[in-house]
């Protein structure tokens, strides 16, 4: 594994000495060695070679920083600063970007608070909710300009992952993993990888198969500017790096799940597919899950093998375990439901689905389909311009509905739950949501929110950066309206939201054959 001792190098690189007396702090990792000073960081590439990574000699490193550099200027162009060489001078000393023969090479930075790495910020339970929707867009604009790459991915790039993970699993599974728990995954997921071979495919020919992260978990995503970054991508592998935009996803999904986060999870992910309108691949979501559980699954037990602290292996092993069990139960979703929620502008229905959201259905939750943001998204605007009448026609209201149908149908199909946000003031409108659901044989709930006049107009008026443009005069024009017999569970919303959250909950639980979860409704 290790080809080249650095001893000298990383001496050098350690000294504050070389940092003009700074002080010098160390981060170990498996491949690099990242020494931090003053505003810089150095990351120095480790002489090694793994299966899936080689920096065994002085020039494959130096590819390798300059591959690191230009791939992650990409999300973080102020935080990468370049390749700079370490050289031996003509005294036999080494110097940074001197003039003498260069003998390594690392990766210059500008430095970070750590404090800020999002799985810092998740674990002394400080990851803002309100951040998950930015981080969303910024995958969405990362995922949006990287390369196609029609080489990798598709069925062939899934069965290298799940026959990777089968190897690491007869490694290591006698002494940490249970081999037979280690064999059903791998059937599973076999299984699973021919049911998706098609739709695989049909993303890989349409593009969808990109130069992406290929290692976005909260450890690679700072809160930089007020801004969430991604950085350090692959950029050792491209079978790790080039593949499906959701499988890169998948992994910060299946992180924030296992951290107890299902609120952020599935902020992410109906974040994402409102940026992006990837719906099409929902189906793939549980094998993708899954073989990011089980890489770090085998990646645990990997780790746990070289430590020589028994309580740190103990807990590898712990973690390792924990990630098998996970990685089978992703391959196994919970069965889809369609949930519509109706009532006038103001009543709080966009509060009740974004809450009720994570507990339903396959990880990590309901897809939210909100009329404001499709209203939005028919007339080309950004969810948060503001529509004229044109906007608002009983044609284009017929589409908005009409659009709301089609794309949760297909969500329910795909084997994941929906959640439709909607005035549903129109019998016509409610009887066709729950045809939708009757035609996807998929059980279906709808919900009516109640509130006075004077809460929908007070929640209208303190509305700030939100899709929907209904002030007072509209609210009093809905309320004109005849809506007919509403025969949906009616829920009186003038109540704080976790009171509305608990009433839904528990008729939820009353009607749905796979009822939610309630530690995931109130899961921070």
């Amino acid at each position: 594994m290790v080809t080249e001792r650095q001893t000298e190098t990383i001496d050098f690189l350690a000294s504050p000495a070389t940092h003009g007396g700074a002080p010098v702090e160390r981060i170990d990792t498996h491949a690099a060695v990242v020494f931090l000073s003053g505003g810089l960081a150095w990351k120095l590439k480790r002489a090694v070679q793994y299966d899936y990574l080689d920096f065994s000699t002085a020039e494959l490193r130096r590819l390798a920083c300059e591959a690191e550099v230009r791939i992650n200027r990409r999300a973080a162009p102020t935080l990468y600063r370049g390749v700079v060489a370490v050289t031996r001078q003509a005294d036999g000393s080494l110097a940074l970007g001197g003039a003498g023969t260069a003998v390594d090479w690392v990766v210059e930075m500008n430095r970070f608070e750590q404090k800020c790495l999002f799985d810092r910020l998740a674990g002394r339970g400080a990851l803002d909710l309100g951040l998950m929707r930015p981080l969303a867009e910024a995958i969405a604009h990362f995922h949006g300009t990287a390369e196609r790459r029609a080489d990798h991915g598709g069925k062939a790039g899934m069965a290298w992952v799940i026959d990777g993970n089968a190897a690491g699993f007869a490694e290591f599974a006698g002494d940490v993993l249970d081999s037979p728990a280690c064999g059903r995954l791998t059937h599973d997921a076999l299984l699973e990888l021919d049911r998706c071979e098609r739709l695989l495919e049909l993303r890989r020919a349409e593009g969808f198969v990109r130069q992406c992260h290929g290692d976005l978990h909260l450890r690679n995503i700072v809160l930089l500017d007020g801004r969430p970054t991604l950085f350090d991508a692959v950029e050792f592998n491209d079978e790790i790096a080039c593949i499906d935009v959701l499988y890169d996803l998948a992994f910060l999904l299946m992180d924030l799940w296992r951290r107890r986060l299902a609120r952020h999870a599935n902020a992410v992910w109906n974040g994402y597919l409102s940026e992006t309108g990837h719906h099409a691949g929902i189906r793939l979501l549980p094998l993708f899950l899954s073989c990011r559980a089980a890489v770090r699954a085998k990646t645990s037990a990997t780790a746990a093998r070289f430590q020589a602290d028994r309580q740190s292996k103990s807990e590898l092993e712990s973690t390792a375990r924990e990630y098998l069990t996970m990685a089978q139960q992703l391959l196994h979703p919970a069965p889809a439901c369609l949930i519509a929620i109706g009532g006038f502008s103001g009543s709080g229905k966009s509060t009740l689905a974004q809450a009720l959201a994570p507990a339903l259905g396959a990880v990590p939750g309901a897809v939210v389909f909100r009329s404001d943001e499709i209203r939005k998204r028919l007339c080309g605007a950004s969810p948060l311009d503001h529509l004229g009448p044109e906007g608002y026609t009983p044609e284009v209201s017929r589409r908005v509905y009409a659009t709301a149908a089609e794309e949760a149908g297909a969500t329910v199909r795909a084997g994941h739950s929906a959640i439709v946000d909607a005035v549903y003031g129109g019998p016509a409108d409610r009887e066709a949501i729950a045809h939708v659901a009757a035609m996807a044989a998929v059980p279906f709930v709808g919900l009516w929110l109640d509130a006075p006049e004077s809460a929908l107009i007070e929640r209208a008026r303190q509305r700030r950066h939100d899709a929907s443009d209904a002030d007072a005069d509209v609210i009093r024009m809905q309320l004109k309206q005849d809506v007919g017999t509403v025969h949906w569970h009616r829920i009186q919303a003038s109540s704080p939201a976790d009171v509305v959250l608990q009433r839904a909950t528990t008729h939820l639980t009353d009607q749905l054959p796979n009822p939610p979860v309630l530690s995931l409704v109130g899961a921070r």
